[in-house]
C-alpha cells in the first residue's frame, strides 16, 4: 500500500489542526521525560514518579497518534482531536488562573482554541459529514453522510 493510499482527502483546516495537535503531544512527552530525569530529586516515592512519567509519555503518544490521523485526513481522529483541544484549553486555564502563570497559560489556551476553531470550520464539518458539493448538511445526513462517502470511495476503486 502506497503512502498516497493511506492519506485520505481532507481540507487544509483538518491537516493544519493535525499539525497543531502535535504540539501538546510533544509537550506531554517532554514533560514525561523531564519527570523521569527528576525521579531522584523528589521526596515522592520513586514508583509514583515513574508511574506519572509513564502516564504522560503514553498520553503524549496517544495525542500524537490523533495528530497523525488528522494530518493524514482520517475522520476517526476528529472527535479525539476536539477532546484533546478541550483538555489543552483546560490545562492552559489552570496555568493562567489558579497557578498564576499567564505567560505559559495563555499560549496553551490559544493552541487549544485554534484546534477547536480549525476542526469546526465549515470545510472541516463538511468533510466529517461526507458532504458533497452544493449539498446541505441535512441532505448529507439523509444520504448516509460518512457511510455514503465510504461507499463512494469503494465504488471509485
Amino acid at each position: 500500500m502506497s503512502l498516497k493510499d493511506k492519506i485520505a482527502p481532507a481540507p487544509r483546516e483538518v491537516r493544519l489542526a493535525g499539525l497543531v495537535t502535535a504540539l501538546p503531544g510533544l509537550g506531554l512527552i517532554v514533560f514525561g521525560i523531564v519527570l523521569l530525569a527528576a525521579t531522584g530529586q523528589s521526596d515522592a516515592p520513586r514508583n509514583n514518579v515513574l508511574a506519572e512519567a509513564v502516564f504522560y509519555v503514553l498520553f503524549g503518544l496517544a495525542v500524537l497518534g490523533c495528530a497523525a490521523g488528522l494530518a493524514a485526513g482520517h475522520t476517526w481522529a476528529r472527535s479525539p482531536g476536539v477532546v484533546m483541544a478541550l483538555i489543552t484549553m483546560g490545562v492552559g486555564w489552570y496555568l493562567a488562573g489558579p497557578s498564576g502563570l499567564p505567560g505559559p497559560g495563555v499560549p496553551v489556551i490559544l493552541v487549544g482554541l485554534l484546534i477547536v476553531v480549525l476542526l469546526f470550520r465549515q470545510p472541516a464539518r463538511a468533510w466529517a459529514l461526507g458532504q458533497r458539493e452544493g449539498e446541505s448538511e441535512e441532505e448529507a445526513a439523509e444520504r448516509g453522510g460518512l457511510e455514503g462517502r465510504a461507499a463512494r470511495r469503494e465504488k471509485d476503486r
